[in-house]
This record gives structure tokens, sequence and C-alpha cells, in this order.
């Protein structure tokens, strides 16, 4: 079965996407980012995806009155901000250098308020404004998306993501951290980013009986 081709509001969110997410690999080539900042700033960007989508929740609930979601969206919000705050200290007892891990997540903030971070962080906080702008908003994903959807959405982009990064981050180590390694960190982060945000919003955007209807008896696969 042809595949259908990627809506106009779909390319525009992933190449705002992947020019956010060419920043880091600039500060990588020409600042000498380390790894661990890499990696805590996609763990951050983690932080924004879950705030986008109780935005779509929101959205959801004040454009279709689908009441749902009140129940939904208070459990996502602790569910996700505990898988997010158990992912940082993870992270920063696995990754940190010897410095930062004494402190735990309580050095995260610096981190971002230094400067360093704050630019692209604040790109990938635009990408996925205009994501959520073009997709969901504009595009309609919004008209039939339910509660349920909503509520994993976001777990399977993250998932696929991360263990890629963790499993890179542990050869970076092995290897010394050098730049060549961190780039091409980021750059295979950038090429499963772009898998999973085109499947992510080929998902949303079919209807639900879509999703769910076998194929007709006969029907190439």
């Amino acid at each position: 079965m042809t595949r259908p081709a990627v809506p106009p509001s779909t390319l525009l969110s992933l190449a705002t996407l992947v020019l956010a997410n060419l920043l880091p690999l600039a500060g990588v080539l020409l600042f000498g980012w380390s790894a661990f900042e890499v990696l805590i700033l996609f763990w951050a960007e983690n932080v924004v995806i879950g705030g986008y989508n109780l935005l779509r929740m929101l959205a959801v609930l004040l454009l279709r009155r689908d009441w749902a979601i009140l129940a939904v969206a208070p459990f996502f919000a602790v569910h996700y901000g505990l898988f997010c705050a158990g992912h940082s200290v993870f992270l920063v007892g696995a990754f940190a250098p010897p410095d930062l891990r004494d402190q735990a997540t309580s050095a995260l903030p610096a981190l971002f308020l230094s400067g360093a971070l704050a630019v692209p962080l604040l790109a990938l906080i635009a990408s996925h404004g205009v994501s959520f702008l073009a997709n969901f908003l504009w595009a309609g994903e919004w008209r039939h998306v339910d509660a349920k959807t909503l509520m994993g959405a976001p777990y399977p982009r993250i998932m696929i993501l991360h263990v890629t990064i963790i499993v890179g981050m542990i050869l970076v180590q092995a290897l010394g951290a050098p730049v060549a390694a961190v780039a091409l960190l980021v750059v295979i982060k950038i090429a499963v980013d772009t898998f999973a945000h085109l499947r992510e919003h080929r998902r949303l955007a079919a209807p639900p009986a879509a999703q769910a209807a076998p194929a007709p008896a006969g029907s190439p696969s």
C-alpha cells in the first residue's frame, strides 16, 4: 500500500525541529560542548514535549469539550513528571562529571541559566511550538485525537530517542568523548528524531476508525 505524502504542516515542523537540533551540533563542533551538556539538553527537551502535550489536552478540552481530558491530564502530569525526574537522576548519576554528580539534579538549572544551553533550549521550545500550531491546531489533529491517545503520545518517541542516546553516550565515554563522537551522537539523535516525528504525526493525523480498521481481505499490505 502506498504511504500518503507528508503534509506541508509536518514538513514545516520537521524543518524547524532539524534546524533547532543543529544548534547543539554547532555547540559541539565550535564551542566544545561536552557530551553531558548535550545529553542534559535533550533531557530538557523531554520536559518541553510533556508541556506541549498538556497544551494539546487543553486544546481538545476547549475546542471539542472532551471532558475525559479532565481525568487524563492530571494523571499524565504526575506520571510524566515523575518519569522525567527519575530520568534526570539516572542521567546525572550515570554520566555527569564528578563535580556535578555530587550535587545531583540541583546542578541542572545552572546549566541552562548560565547561558550556554539557554539558546538551544529556547530553539527546541520554539520548534515544538511550531509543531503544536501547524500540526495539532492548523492541520486539525485536535478534531479526532482522543484522551487515551494523547495520554500515551509522547512515550514511544522519547523512549526510542533516549535509548539510542544512552547507548551512544556509553560508546562516547568508551572512546574518551572525542569531539567527532559527540557530534555523531547529535547527528544520530537528529535522524532518530526525524523518524519519530514523522511516525507520531502520521498516527495523530489518522482518524481513530482508520487506525483500528483491519485491511480488507486480499488487499496489499
